[in-house]
């Protein structure tokens, strides 16, 4: 096995452009992981740990763009006040060493459907940059992932960083797990409140072969706060629109029986998750 290192972002490019195969690695926690295990064997590995291009993050045309080399422990330190939704994912994300080390580029470079820092991704509709010798493209994240580990990445590609909003309203993030963090998601949502637009945000993670946004759900809620005023009244939402919501929740999860839950489990604990996400962010708008 090869080991490519460099403290240059050119560089980095070049050799990717050079070595097609070769697999990047900045926190490791996925990759050295499946090497443990023997389930991958790379010939070439590319360092990125020593690029600081990749570890910078700041406003962007009105949006923040955040190295893909960013660790969760930095973006929950720094960034959490901004992107509240992607903090609260990230302190679940296994042990504090494990997000001294893990960055937010891995999980979209890895497409697990049970990344964490996804879902929040997907409801503040961020855009994934990708570079390569050629030049860089933007590209939604929805469209990036395109199924159970795969994505649009090219051969020649790395991922430089990500571009969200930042949160103008409450935003929440719940997972069910066997315990609260260092655990796999058996399933998890990501929702935003948007007041400026007048909108509420939802995506499932893990139950499904990508995060799923649950569209149907959003336009009924964002529906239900329009025709009673609720934005103006900041009063509660009716408990017939709350389940009503975690139905069309549920209704939007595909989830597969496997070794961390069955289906018809996932299904019943997202609209539990999608209920209670919605009420704690909707008190912290009311309360606001």
């Amino acid at each position: 096995m090869e080991v490519l290192q460099t403290d240059s972002w050119r560089e980095a490019l070049e050799l990717k452009a050079a070595h097609s195969d070769a697999v990047p690695i900045a926190g490791g926690t996925d990759l050295m992981v499946a090497l443990n295990f023997d389930r991958v064997r790379p010939r070439v590995i590319l360092d990125l740990t020593r690029i600081p291009e990749l570890t910078d993050w700041g406003p962007q045309n009105g949006r923040l763009r955040v190295g893909a080399g960013v660790t969760y422990a930095r973006l929950i330190a720094e960034l959490g006040d901004r992107l509240p939704g992607l903090a609260i994912a990230s302190r679940t994300v296994g042990s504090p060493q494990i997000r001294n080390r893990g960055t937010v580029g891995g999980n979209l470079g890895t497409s697990s459907p049970a990344g964490d820092a996804l879902p929040p991704l997907f409801a503040s509709d961020a855009e994934v940059e990708l570079a390569s010798t050629a030049g860089t493209r933007r590209i939604a994240v929805g469209e990036f992932v395109t199924g159970p580990k795969r994505n649009c990445l090219a051969d020649d590609e790395l991922i430089a960083a990500f571009h969200i909003a930042p949160a103008d309203g409450p935003q929440q993030f719940a997972k069910v797990g066997t315990r609260n963090a260092m655990v796999i998601a058996v399933c998890s949502l990501a929702l935003s409140i948007w007041p400026e637009r007048r909108g509420v945000a939802a995506c499932i993670g893990s139950a499904g072969p990508t995060p799923i946004r649950c569209s149907e759900a959003e336009q009924f809620i964002a529906g239900v706060l329009d025709e009673q005023e609720l934005w103006c009244k900041r009063a509660p939402i009716p408990d017939a629109a709350l389940a009503r919501f975690g139905v069309l929740v549920e209704g939007a999860a595909r989830p597969i029986d496997d070794a961390r839950g069955t289906a018809r489990y996932r299904h019943h604990a997202l609209g539990v998750l999608s209920r209670r996400t919605l009420t704690w962010a909707w008190e912290a708008y009311r309360c606001a």
